[in-house]
């Protein structure tokens, strides 16, 4: 008897990931368009970190964390669109239980870290418009390093603790994940052991990392408003606001898809609604990022040329 529950308790060792099996004609022209979104999105991203490293016209805190972020954008689309087109290819959606634990440490820690990245962002801003004197004393190269690397160690600490604690899990089946990466809810779904503990611990971790670097950031841009309203000249509201637009774009994505994707209740009906907004805040924000930023910027317009 013991031994047969022992087998149960080890009889799943991969996940299968539906994704988009539900949908298997249009599996070609998926691998293209991913393919073609996952090439741009890590040229462009690079072209931002090459200019930032190499134009000393960009050597200056809010581009010293533009380049933070394209690195970020890399890393964090290189660890769910690689292995879908791959699967794509393959035609075998599996993943092993050790690797879907690594998708999820990497992808929730980059997550975790660009909540938190984009708050450091929106604070250099406030500083530069509401306390332009005092602006190079407060975000001298310390003080940069210091926000840039807590960002990162914030995130992958929190993603480990909630990693280190899912292999305690016990999966006896079924092992389809019907998402199309490993994220926690799908994966917590398919264990058979109590996941009060890791749900409570996630959700604390989760809080953290969400709420008060959006708060933070919220609260950044009332005070650049109410500042940059009091500048007499139209000319010099426009400036202000044009060193904001692009940042304040990219968090509107970003927290506004994260908002639907895990706020919005989950049932049925919106199950492939949640798949769609999922694809926007893990594949289309970093592709679209550095467009945002080489567009509406023009300091990267002038590097670029």
């Amino acid at each position: 008897m013991r031994r047969a529950e022992q087998v149960n308790k080890t009889a799943v060792v991969e996940f299968i990931i539906l994704g988009f099996q539900s949908i298997p004609e249009v599996r070609f022209i998926l691998f293209v368009l991913f393919l073609m979104i996952y090439i741009t999105t890590v040229l462009g991203n690079l072209l931002i970190m090459v200019l930032v490293v190499t134009d000393h016209h960009l050597h200056n805190p809010m581009f010293f964390f533009l380049g933070n972020l394209s690195f970020l954008e890399t890393c964090y689309t290189s660890t769910i669109l690689p292995r879908m087109l791959a699967n794509f290819l393959t035609n075998r959606y599996v993943i092993s239980l050790q690797g879907c634990f690594l998708q999820y440490f990497f992808f929730t820690g980059l997550a975790g870290a660009e909540c938190c990245l984009l708050t450091v962002m929106s604070y250099d801003r406030y500083i530069a418009i509401c306390k332009p004197l005092h602006y190079t004393t407060i975000m001298n190269d310390w003080c940069c390093l210091q926000l840039a690397g807590g960002s990162w160690v914030s995130g992958l600490l929190a993603s480990a603790i909630v990693t280190s604690l899912m292999p305690q899990l016990t999966f006896c089946g079924p092992n389809e994940i019907d998402h199309f990466f490993c994220d926690f809810t799908p994966v917590v779904k398919l264990s058979c052991s109590d996941t009060h503990w890791i749900e409570l611990v996630t959700f604390i971790l989760a809080s953290l990392l969400t709420l008060p670097p959006f708060l933070l950031t919220l609260i950044s841009y009332v005070y650049i408003s109410n500042t940059v309203l009091r500048i007499p000249s139209s000319t010099g509201r426009h400036k202000a606001f044009s060193t904001c637009s692009s940042h304040l774009t990219v968090v509107t994505l970003f927290y506004g898809t994260l908002i639907v994707v895990y706020l919005v209740p989950k049932s049925n009906t919106l199950r492939d609604l949640h798949k769609v907004f999922s694809i926007c805040y893990t594949v289309l924000t970093p592709l679209v990022n550095p467009l945002i930023y080489s567009l509406r910027n023009n300091n990267i317009k002038k590097a670029l040329r």
